[in-house]
């Protein structure tokens, strides 16, 4: 067993032990408007539940080397208002190509070939490829800083405020069918996990 003082390791080491361990991490596709009307997309894999009463989603959003907030981050604290999808085996392809660095007045959904569909309680638009999309107006953003007091990420918190859920995925007990959904999670380096080998353990009284 290794004990590794993280303080004593880059930057680099930390993202190389936390990303290859801490997986698998569900993929949540953003999109956000710009400020000259620009529909951008971007995957997150620093992403996760942070409360159900209210509903709240939770992702961290990396800032740039000279410490900038990245478009998707801008684009919420602007509007206020974003969309989250579920990335699943059936659009994983097209997510990653949203990955790529474009100028600002680029659309990541143009340039994967999504296709824009209109939200119900905000003004973003999300994406049709997608079986889940969270309509989401922020309720908060924590700037994160390291050591020196630079900025370093913005957590992002975010209230749902409409579910967009494919009737396929909800069996008749109201869960949802997971293997229908069929998620994709991010591992470390390029590589990704389907679901695999599922078993059950019940919670003791």
């Amino acid at each position: 067993m290794l004990s590794i003082d993280p303080e004593s390791l880059s930057e680099k080491e930390n993202y190389k032990f936390l990303t290859g361990t801490l997986i698998p991490r569900p993929i949540a596709f953003i999109t956000s408007l710009a400020e000259d009307g620009t529909l951008n997309g971007a995957p997150f894999s620093y992403f996760t539940i942070v409360s159900a009463n209210p509903p709240l989603i939770g992702i961290s959003v990396q800032r740039k080397a000279d410490g900038e907030m990245k478009d998707t981050a801008r684009n919420i604290l602007m509007k206020k208002e974003f969309v989250v999808h579920i990335t699943d085996e059936e659009n994983v392809s097209m997510v990653n190509e949203t990955a790529a660095t474009v100028p600002n007045d680029v659309s990541e959904i143009d340039l994967a070939g999504l296709t824009p569909v209109q939200s119900k309680e905000i003004s973003i638009q999300g994406v049709k490829e997608a079986k889940v999309r969270y309509e989401c107006k922020l309720h908060e953003i924590v700037k994160i800083q390291d050591d020196q007091g630079n900025p370093s990420c913005d957590f992002i918190i975010g209230r749902i405020v409409q579910y967009h859920i494919a009737s396929s995925l909800r069996d008749h007990n109201g869960y949802i069918d997971c293997q229908t959904l069929a998620p994709v999670s991010r591992l470390a380096g390029n590589d990704y996990a389907a679901l695999g080998h599922m078993f059950t353990i019940k919670r003791p009284q």
